[in-house]
């Protein structure tokens, strides 16, 4: 089998059903669909239930929230296919977008996962995501958040593809390790893009792998807040495991200043929209999780490839300076 689809689900009642057509009614023949729910408590699980019977379709349900990396890696586990593809449960494909996918991974064996571009379901002449990216001060971002997606037309290797609608190779995953499940959400998908990219690996974004994504629906965004409680735990712990996990020792200590200022200004802008608690509580959560990480080790053969992630981290930081400024002045 070519592909496995995997949708997380938790209490997505409202877009599942329209999420799970839209990739029943993919033109690629040679895939299955496997929905992971991570016990729902709203009808989202009856509607994952009314397709058990179709074929390639299968159902796992979870008794209670193992968070997105757990479920993930249990639909990947699942998996018989020569590709793992995730889906979030508020996205909607186009009818070609897992083909395309496909045929950017089949060009070459050393390319790890693909990147979609995936617009703003309300306004879908923006980008929500076109590949993520890492800078300096350990923030990782979305390319294109906002921005026209007219921008984003060219296919280009990126750091690291967002899980919300990606493919990832299969024998790579069994080489280099699943989801670590200590990031329980968010970032876990940046982790996983730069473990592959210590190792040579290639994550590219395809223009062409076209869905629309209502963003955050799970995590209580979907009417328009960035901020609560949640994803502040979240981003306070994760933004500090993410490079205490993958950056060299030498590298780590060469960046520290950098992380340390990104932490800081990070802490004060959570603090001024009223979540500085919850954010402080994550970074608590981190440190009584440093040692329990699996730090990838070091090879010297892979020195070209750390030297390639420092400068990408270096460019991340332009990068992200020139989307702020553009935002600040309302160019898209």
């Amino acid at each position: 089998m070519k592909a496995s689809v995997i949708i997380p689900n938790l209490n997505g009642a409202g877009w599942l059903g329209e999420s799970i057509e839209s990739i029943l009614a993919q033109d690629l023949a040679d895939f299955e669909l496997i929905v992971i729910d991570n016990g729902s408590t709203d009808e989202s699980l009856e509607i994952a239930r009314s397709y058990l019977g179709r074929p390639g379709y299968r159902l796992i349900e979870n008794s209670q929230n193992t968070g997105f990396s757990a479920a993930v890696n249990a639909g990947i586990r699942a998996s018989q296919a020569e590709y793992a593809v995730l889906f979030n449960n508020d996205a909607f494909a186009r009818p070609d977008w897992l083909r395309r996918l496909v045929e950017v991974a089949d060009r070459d064996p050393k390319i790890f996962s693909v990147a979609s571009l995936m617009l703003r379901y309300y306004e879908p002449e923006l980008a929500d995501d076109a590949g993520d990216y890492v800078n300096l001060f350990g923030w990782a971002a979305k390319t294109g958040d906002g921005l026209y997606a007219r921008r984003y037309q060219r296919e280009r290797r990126c750091f690291s593809a967002c899980g919300g609608a990606a493919l990832y190779r299969k024998s790579i995953l069994e080489q280099i390790g699943l989801f670590d499940e200590h990031f329980f959400a968010y970032y876990e998908d940046v982790d996983l893009g730069w473990r592959a990219n210590s190792l040579g690996y290639k994550n590219i974004y395809c223009p062409h792998a076209v869905c629309r994504h209502i963003c955050g629906a799970t995590t209580g965004g979907a009417g328009g807040a960035r901020y609560n409680d949640f994803k502040s735990v979240q981003s306070g712990r994760n933004s500090l495991l993410l490079p205490y996990k993958n950056e060299p020792l030498l590298m780590l200590l060469l960046n520290l200043p950098f992380l340390l200022t990104g932490y800081l200004v990070k802490f004060a802008m959570f603090a001024l929209r009223g979540f500085g608690r919850p954010y402080w509580q994550g970074t608590k959560e981190a440190f009584a999780v440093f040692g329990k990480l699996e730090k990838p080790k070091f090879r010297f053969e892979n020195l070209p490839n750390y030297v390639l992630i420092q400068f990408w981290l270096i460019g991340g930081f332009f990068k992200y300076a020139v989307y702020r400024v553009r935002r600040a002045v309302g160019a898209k």
